[in-house]
């Protein structure tokens, strides 16, 4: 397998990040006042877009400088980790006048205007080698690979302890929840989950809205499930074991989805109550999901 070159410390990547911001400047025309950028990589398949809101808020699209694909190219190969590798895709968004934020994903599949060809996958995985248990599932279905094993659980030999000792034990093992379940061959939303009855739906919802913010976004996203809706919030939120995105009890609420069974279950196990977060699991939390842990 293929090594990437020497990583970029904090330092790099951030003046890199800067950079970036830049070399989109000369494709926005004068007025605007939000941008944002997406960028999709699987091996060397690679799709940008680029588009800007004017003082309408109407999003329009723009060709990406090159620079602009070049830095963010390097960016992920300069942000690779041996063991979790490097993300697939990352949004960059811009408001007028300096404030930005940058957001990676380095688990869920992207959203692909047209999905990568099978060696696209292969050469991601040559070129960014992660550990095996690293592998997302939807990755592992696009090339072929068995599942990983489900871990056994002993069963407890003494009664649960109170919330706070347990986010105190799980400490290191965040989980992050899936919105769904993988994508089917058009790139649309595939969910394989037991419904749930309105009284647990609402309990859980109280939970999942209740849990403290970790990031957020001032965007909107689009409904993976009606697509024509941009109202899905962009935030993360943790109770110290779990993280799970604002789509989560956004599409409970809007369409009746559950979260998966794992996450039901543990909020079930504790009683529908949350404990406190300390700084030191939300910080854990925010590296989780910017691909910094």
């Amino acid at each position: 397998m293929s090594q990437p070159a020497t990583p970029l410390n904090e330092q790099e990547q951030n003046q890199l990040v800067k950079q970036i911001g830049r070399a989109m400047l000369p494709a926005l025309p004068p007025g605007w006042q939000r941008v944002r950028a997406e960028y999709r990589a699987a091996g060397r398949h690679i799709e940008v877009d680029l588009a800007f809101a004017g003082p309408d808020g109407q999003w329009r699209p723009v060709r990406p400088p090159m620079d602009m694909v070049q830095l963010l190219g390097q960016l992920r190969t300069g942000m690779y980790e041996p063991v979790r590798g490097t993300w697939l895709s990352a949004v960059y968004e811009i408001e007028a006048p300096a404030a930005f934020s940058v957001d990676f994903n380095a688990e869920d599949e992207p959203r692909w205007r047209n999905a990568p060809p099978l060696i696209g996958f292969q050469d991601e995985l040559r070129t960014f080698p992660r550990q095996d248990e690293r592998i997302p599932e939807w990755l592992r279905q696009r090339l072929g690979l068995p599942p990983l094993p489900t871990p056994v659980e002993p069963e407890p030999e003494q009664p649960a302890a109170p919330v706070q000792q347990v986010q105190q034990a799980q400490e290191g093992e965040l989980r992050t929840a899936h919105v769904y379940d993988g994508r089917d061959e058009e790139g649309r939303p595939v969910v394989n989950r037991q419904a749930i009855d309105r009284q647990l739906g609402d309990a859980l919802l109280g939970y999942l809205e209740g849990a403290p913010v970790v990031l957020a976004a001032r965007d909107l996203d689009v409904d993976e499930f009606v697509p024509t809706d941009r109202d899905v919030p962009l935030n993360f939120r943790t109770d110290g074991a779990w993280i799970w995105a604002g789509a989560v009890p956004h599409y409970l609420r809007k369409h009746g989805l559950p979260p998966e069974p794992d996450l039901v279950e543990h909020i079930v196990a504790r009683g529908f109550r949350l404990g406190e977060v300390d700084e030191a699991t939300r910080e854990r939390a925010v590296a989780m999901i910017t691909g910094g842990a």
